[in-house]
Order: structure tokens, then sequence, then C-alpha cells
């Protein structure tokens, strides 16, 4: 009876580190292939900032009733210049130097899009109230935490401008208050990035002010 018990939690064992695994494996791979089709509109993005914003927005599903961002899911208000790569629209794009990470943001925030790269959630550069979300894959914002007070990001969009910002603070945020993510009145802070941790029930937020 033993040996037999002994055999069946071997067995289970071996099945909860081979299901791991796969788990792990899979999660690199959407990481490497979020990497990739970032990183290929970036290229196509920055070559095309300068010339003449496409005014056309692409269109994107929002009905995402099951992803941990659903709750956030609401339209931005304000308007920012785009520029259309593959039916996508696109707002400019962010560099934080201290990551080594250069990425392409969408206009429209949808689940699907979060797949490709990060995506305006709210607000805009112009007034002061930016906030954007993207997936904490290692080549997205999987490392926001790692970042220090002080530390830059510029932001370009697609006019050519390009706006300075230094982080003023880093801290974590119950999944269930969205509202915290938007900037008000009072407000210290010009920029937000966001996203999930890894249970998914709280989001890394990064705060960040004008230079």
């Amino acid at each position: 009876m033993r040996d037999k018990f002994r055999k069946i939690c071997m067995i289970a064992g071996a099945a909860l580190i081979f299901a791991a695994l796969c788990l792990c494996l899979y999660n690199i791979s959407e990481d490497r292939t979020a990497e990739k089709r970032s990183q290929a509109s970036l290229s196509e993005l920055r070559s095309l900032i300068g010339k003449k914003p496409s005014a056309e927005q692409a269109s994107t599903d929002t009905s995402a009733e099951n992803d941990l961002f659903a709750e956030y899911e609401e339209p931005t208000e304000a308007e920012m210049p785009t520029i259309v790569i593959d039916n996508t629209g696109y707002c400019g794009y962010l560099r934080i130097s201290e990551l080594g990470l250069e990425l392409p943001v969408i206009n429209d925030f949808s689940y699907d899009a979060l797949d490709i790269a990060p995506c305006r959630y709210s607000g805009s550069a112009e007034t002061d109230d930016l906030v954007i979300a993207a997936h904490n894959f290692s080549s997205h914002f999987g490392r926001l935490d790692r970042l220090s007070d002080g530390s830059e990001i510029i932001f370009f969009d697609c006019g050519g401008n390009a706006y300075q910002y230094h982080i003023i603070s880093i801290e974590e945020i119950n999944g269930g208050a969205p509202g915290e993510m938007l900037s008000k009145d009072n407000s210290q802070w010009d920029l937000t990035l966001f996203t999930c941790t890894l249970s998914g029930k709280s989001r890394i937020t990064v705060r960040a002010k004008r230079s």
C-alpha cells in the first residue's frame, strides 16, 4: 500500500512539474513574440514620425471579459496624433533608458492590443495626464519595479515632440481601484505607467513628473 501511494505521489509530482515547465515555456514564448511584434512596429513608427500623421484610428476589440485588465477598460477622452501601422493606431513611443527599453505605444487600449505593445489607457502628454498600461512581459513593463526614483522616461509623440519625465514614485495599487491610476487636479505626477503583478491582484505603478 505504501509503495502504491508513493508511486501515485511521484506521478502527481512529475505531472505538476511538467505542467509548470509547460507554463514557463509558454510565458517565455509569449514574451518573445510580444518583443518581436513591438520592435517591428517601433522600427516602422520611428521612420514615420515627422511625416504627416494619419487621422485614421484603428478599430480594436474591447470585450475582454476575463482579462485581468478588464475593469480598466474605458474610452480615453484626450486626443493625440496617431500613425496607423498594420491597422493599429500608435500615438508615439517610450524610451526608458535605465531598463534599456524603447517601446511603441498603441493609442487605443484593449486586451488584444496589449499583446502587441503598451497602450494609452487615458490622457495625453500635452495635458500632463498620460497613463500607459502594458503586460508584465520582461520585454514590456515586467521590470517597472526595478526603476529608481529620479530615473528618466521620454515619450515621443507622433507629432515629433519629445516629453521628458523623471520618476517621483513607484507604488503597488490594488487591482480593484482603477480610478487610482488617473491623474487628478492636485496630482503631483504628469505620467503614469502600470502593469499587473504576477498574481494579477495588484498593479505596479510608476509616477513621473515632467522635467
